[in-house]
């Protein structure tokens, strides 16, 4: 039946294209950024040599959400998103380690995560 009433079959076949731009445009996870977020790391991230195969020649990094940017103007509005202060509020905590999970479940005493970024 042709008119508005045909099913549409636009996007059956596109989920192999979606899977390789998610693996693609991965990003560090919570708990790679923690290690990131060592004073020993930080200094490297912040301080890199110039490399012209980055943005902003890798002057310009976000070390919470792992980013390279063009020039300082944007490194300071991406300061102001919303994805930046999220990603504030999840690094708030520690992560969830194996040895958490384990006194939770019994074998030890709980200790409560402790708090990492002064807000």
């Amino acid at each position: 039946m042709p008119g508005p009433y045909k099913k549409k079959k636009h996007h059956t076949g596109d989920t192999f294209y979606k899977r390789k731009y998610n693996t693609k445009n991965r990003k560090k996870d919570l708990d790679e950024i923690e290690e990131d977020l060592n004073e020993k790391n930080s200094e490297k991230l912040v301080k890199q040599e110039y490399d012209p195969d980055k943005p902003g020649e890798g002057q310009f990094y976000c070390i919470y959400c792992a980013r390279y940017f063009i020039d300082e103007f944007t490194l300071n509005t991406h300061f102001k998103t919303k994805a930046h202060k999220k990603r504030l509020k999840n690094l708030e905590i520690e992560s969830y380690t194996i040895g958490e999970s384990e006194r939770a479940a019994g074998f030890g005493s709980y200790i409560l995560p402790k708090q990492r970024i002064d807000s």
